[in-house]
Parts: structure tokens; sequence; C-alpha cells
């Protein structure tokens, strides 16, 4: 994970001087950049809309007049609902890029998982609406959301996923997405953009999965005597678990049926996963598909870093920032919140306290204003 890199209100102002203020210029009382610190801080705290932050708001009164200007006071809840209501999603999120570019050293190659996630209480039947479903690109390494795309439905993300590559940095990345992201044109807009994708091959791809499963289930026989295979096992003991991982790579032989129609195609991977819980065990293959060269430390980093998108990330914003309980109604609200989310988690991550968990960091922003400006600014100066 990269060094956090102290900031300062004045920095965040620079970040957002471009975002477009969606009221009319007319009796403004209240600044954006105000309400938008406002709204970051009160998440961070443990706020869930903007009722509740306009509360924490009033009781921190003391330290916000200490950074903001706040010329009118506090804003209301109606104001700040108002404001999180019409902000355009995308370009709030792009507000965000370079504060969160200030979280990353650059070096090393990094890991971007790309993954959904239902709000499964934000459906609103009235209107007919089915609860919005989520698609964001994690950092796994970094612990941070780098962007997101709402979708009516789970079965939208094939479409949200290339734009969403178009929000981040993809070049020299690695790029994991789960099975139903193996697309032959998401793949080439990976390789386009310049990074390099690993992929699970399931049944949403016959007659690759049938090729790949062919060709591994042929050289298991023999224990890939006659191919070039590189292999890497791991053991992990936790919590009464015992996890058994064997990882394979293989160049993609030229007699793959369909190679050609995969960009970039250099590898196909396979992972055995054996579980042990008190005395039960099950097991589990998994093939991919990748444009990465052989390099099986790598393949396992980057299959790693996928599964943390679930267990670090999604995990986090339903256990610790409740997500799953949200009742924001109004489509635009609910991204911005959604997105709110992920950024305060991804800030709470940086906090470099490894002894506390992420629900007492949240639990400390609201409680102590000195955590709170150690968490925003990086530092308590």
């Amino acid at each position: 994970m990269s060094v956090r890199v102290k900031s300062s209100v004045k920095d965040i102002k620079d970040h957002f001087a471009e975002l477009p203020d969606p009221r009319a210029p007319i009796n403004c009382q209240h600044l954006l950049i105000d309400v938008i610190v406002i709204s970051v801080c009160g998440v961070l705290a443990g706020a869930d809309g903007p009722a509740a932050i306009a509360q924490w708001a009033d009781a921190k009164q003391d330290w916000l007049r200490q950074h903001l200007e706040l010329p009118q006071g506090v804003p209301s809840h109606d104001t700040i609902g108002r404001i999180l209501q019409r902000l355009n999603p995308l370009a709030f999120q792009q507000c965000f890029s370079a504060w969160l570019e200030s979280f990353l050293d650059g070096s090393g190659v990094r890991l971007l998982n790309i993954d959904g996630k239902t709000l499964r209480r934000s459906h609103d039947r009235k209107h007919k609406l089915g609860p919005l479903h989520v698609v964001s690109v994690w950092a796994s390494e970094e612990g941070l959301t780098l962007a997101q795309v709402a979708t009516a439905e789970k079965s939208n993300e094939i479409t949200a996923i290339p734009a969403l590559l178009e929000l981040v940095d993809v070049q020299g990345a690695i790029v994991t997405i789960d099975a139903m992201g193996c697309q032959k044109a998401i793949a080439k807009k990976i390789v386009d953009l310049g990074g390099d994708y690993v992929l699970p091959v399931k049944g949403n791809q016959g007659r690759l999965e049938d090729a790949v499963e062919a060709f591994f289930d042929d050289h298991l026989e023999d224990d890939f005597a006659r191919v070039q295979a590189k292999r890497l096992e791991t053991v992990e003991r936790r919590h009464g678990r015992i996890e058994r991982r064997i990882y394979l790579q293989v160049p993609t032989p030229k007699t793959l049926a369909g190679r050609e129609e995969w960009a970039g195609l250099k590898t196909l991977g396979l992972v055995l996963r054996r579980r042990e819980i008190d005395g039960q065990e099950t097991g589990e293959v998994q093939p991919y598909i990748s444009s990465m060269k052989c390099d099986i430390k790598q393949f396992a980093r980057a299959v790693r870093g996928h599964w943390k998108i679930e267990n670090a990330c999604h995990w986090s914003l339903d256990m610790t920032f409740r997500e799953d309980e949200s009742r924001a109604r109004d489509r635009r609200l609910a991204e911005n919140l959604a997105w709110l989310r992920r950024f305060t988690l991804g800030l709470l991550k940086q906090h470099p306290d490894t002894r506390k968990s992420l629900a007492m960091k949240r639990r400390l922003a609201g409680w102590s204003d000195d955590f709170l400006t150690e968490v925003l600014f990086g530092t308590t100066t």
C-alpha cells in the first residue's frame, strides 16, 4: 500500500474548483465546496444520508469553522439533499480523481478489480425502479475505489464496464473482472487502453470454456510434461480454516479454438482451491485467460487481488457502512451517496493505524476532531 500524502482544505478546494454548481446563482447561501466537505466528513463520521450529515455538521460547527468559510452557517439537510440530488455523478467523481491520485505513489504494476454490487433496499416501487446496481473499479492493494458507474440491473454490467474503463488509467495495470466480464469486446478495450486482463472462463463463453477445459484435462493427466507450465502452491491457515491453492500458467497453444478472437491473449491459467473447515473439505477449479506473459507470481497476485473486492470492499460497505440498508430512492442521490461511501472507505483504509478496525476508525472519526483531521488530511495539524 502506498504512503498517504498530506493534504489540506485548500488542496481539496483546488480539486473541486471545476465542479459545476447545479444551483441557480441567485440566492445561493452556502458554498458548494463547504457542502462537499461536510458531506465527506459526515459520511466518514457515520452519517448515512443528508439528514444525518446535517445533524453531524450542526454538532461539529466549531471544528468546521476552523476549515470552511460557512458564510451562512451550517447548511440544512434539505440543502445538502438537494445538492447531492442534483450533482452530476460523473462530474462529482472526476473531481475526486486528483485527490485520489495524491494517495498513490505510482510505483509497481497496479491491480484494478472490477465488480458490481447491488444496493438492495434502494428500490422504488412507486416509480417501478429496481434496486440500484453499482459497478466499480477497486485498486485492491491501495484499498481505493477509483471510479463507479451505476446501472439499473446487474445484467447491465457488460455495457457499463467499457464506460468504466474510460474513467481510470489502465496503462500498465492488470485488470480483473468476474466471469460476466469475460467478453471479447471488454478484453480488447483493456488491451487498447494499454493494460492486461485476467479473466475467469465460465459458461457464458461456451466455445472458449470447452477448448480451455479440454486443454487442461489433457495436460493434467501427465502433470504438464509436454508443455512449459509455471506452478505455484500456497497454504493459508487462519480461524480454523486451511486453504490450499495451486496456480498453473501456460502459454496459450496456437491450436486453441477461437484464440484469434481474443485480443492479446498470451496465457492460460488454472487455479485449484481446496478448503478444509472443521474437517469438511471442499474444492474448486477455475480456468482463466490472460493477456499477461508467463509470470506465475503476477498471475497469482491478480487472482488473489480480485477476491479482495468482495472481502475488503463490498463486505466493508455492508458491515461498516450498512450500505444494503440505505433507503435513498432518488437515483442521483443514491449514486452520489454510494460514491461518498466508497471514497471515505478508501480514506479510512489509508489511515496507518492497522490495530483499529474500520468500524472503530469510523466511530473515532465521529467522536474525535483530531482523528477526523488525521483521516481527512493525513495530519492532525
